[in-house]
């Protein structure tokens, strides 16, 4: 049963979305490639158990953050947020710019790999995000067989881009499209002090990775909205320096590895004081 913050989360997904392929957008009436991607993708039950699956053995075997279905659903809010914002900048994306494929494809890439990108957190953390690209293949494959329409060559360059963004978000491996560098990103500005409740309720003695929790903590919000000398501007708001090592760490080090650095704009402000520009 998913829970309310979930049921939320599918909606603001569905609208972005729909908002982002609309007729005067996309040029058509009919629900869009991405739309029905994003609807079979949320009603899946073999990705949801993943997700919940990956969830417990990151908060209670390893007594890590939320790796599980809130945090991928946030992260696909994340994606199309920037995914829009680079739209209203005439950014093209990488399929785009390849004359690959169009935008609506771009996005169809961009959410299965949001939604999937962590799955491999249910064999393990180390080398998760090549766990999570094995275990996504098929599960790609079947629901791009279904939005594809036979299309082959189709079905093949969303399924390589998603591909691409799983095993890419964790900024060790090199990435080349802007669409998996959208998702890098996403991913890490997923960072708000609910994402590690449980785990501080959870939390015993000290462990490896305890300063995830505590700095993901002090977290209080963070904004992705249009910005003012580039497409993207990130907004981290925190209620205690040690919030700064989720900042510098962590996001960061993605936004470094990303494709899409370029095209954002990183503030961070602690408490009300200053806020610190980064990038």
């Amino acid at each position: 049963m998913r829970s309310p913050k979930e049921t939320a989360l599918d909606s603001k997904i569905l609208e972005k979305v729909n908002e982002l392929t609309a007729p005067g957008m996309a040029g058509k009436a009919a629900p869009s490639l991405a739309a029905q991607t994003a609807q079979l993708l949320l009603g899946d039950a073999e990705i949801q158990a993943l997700q919940e699956y990956g969830n417990t053995v990151s908060i209670k075997r390893l007594s890590y953050n939320d790796h599980g279905p809130v945090h991928m659903r946030t992260v696909a809010l994340n994606s199309l947020v920037m995914m829009g914002l680079l739209r209203e900048a005439g950014i093209p994306t990488s399929l785009e710019k390849e004359e690959s494929g169009s935008f609506e494809d771009s996005l169809a890439a961009v959410i299965l790999a949001s939604m999937l990108h962590d799955i491999g957190m249910s064999v393990g953390r180390q080398d998760h995000e090549l766990h999570s690209a094995y275990l996504a293949y098929p599960i790609l494959d079947r629901i791009l067989a279904r939005v594809c329409a036979g299309d082959i060559s189709k079905r093949v360059i969303i399924r390589s881009l998603a591909i691409e963004g799983i095993s890419g978000h964790m900024g060790g491996r090199a990435i080349y499209s802007l669409e998996a560098g959208v998702i890098l990103v996403a991913d890490g500005c997923d960072m708000q002090k609910g994402r590690a409740r449980i785990p501080m309720v959870l939390a015993g003695q000290p462990k490896v990775g305890d300063i995830h929790k505590y700095s993901a903590n002090s977290i209080e919000d963070v904004r992705i909205d249009r910005g003012q000398e580039k497409p993207i501007r990130i907004e981290v708001a925190m209620s205690s320096e040690v919030g700064l090592f989720q900042v510098e760490e962590v996001l960061l080090g993605k936004i470094a590895a990303s494709t899409a650095k370029g095209y954002i704009e990183l503030y961070a402000q602690v408490n009300s004081g200053e806020k610190k520009r980064y990038l």
